[in-house]
């Protein structure tokens, strides 16, 4: 019987592509369904055997910890340096998006406060 083992919503395209090959590597057979053409599918990688449930799930669990671990370790190395993302250093590079979200931000604040403002 199938069964889910990965939800793909909102999974970065490496991090998808490193556990199919990691799922590869170690010979579990699985098969995935996508959003579809409008988004209204459901992402995931499934298993068409759930006896490789336990196993598929334990590779998945430590391949993320190590991606979490190396992403601490690359944050770390860049607030060593002082180079690590700020909202300063965001607005320097595209002021022009900054601003254009900072508007909409704006924008929305007084559609959903005008009720309440203008009684």
């Amino acid at each position: 019987m199938s069964v889910m083992l990965f939800k793909l919503r909102g999974v970065e395209d490496d991090e998808a592509d490193d556990i199919r090959a990691l799922l590869e590597a170690h010979d579990i057979d699985f098969y995935e369904t996508s959003n579809g053409r409008w988004g209204l599918g459901f992402a995931a990688i499934w298993l068409h055997d759930d006896t490789q449930f336990e196993q598929g799930k334990n590779l998945i669990q430590t391949y993320q910890v190590q991606r979490y671990e190396d992403a601490q370790a690359t944050y770390t190395e860049l607030c060593a340096q002082g180079e690590q993302p700020t909202v300063w250093k965001k607005f320097k590079q595209n002021p022009v998006q900054v601003f254009l979200v900072l508007l909409a931000i704006l924008i929305v604040a007084i559609f959903v406060l005008s009720p309440f403002v203008l009684l």
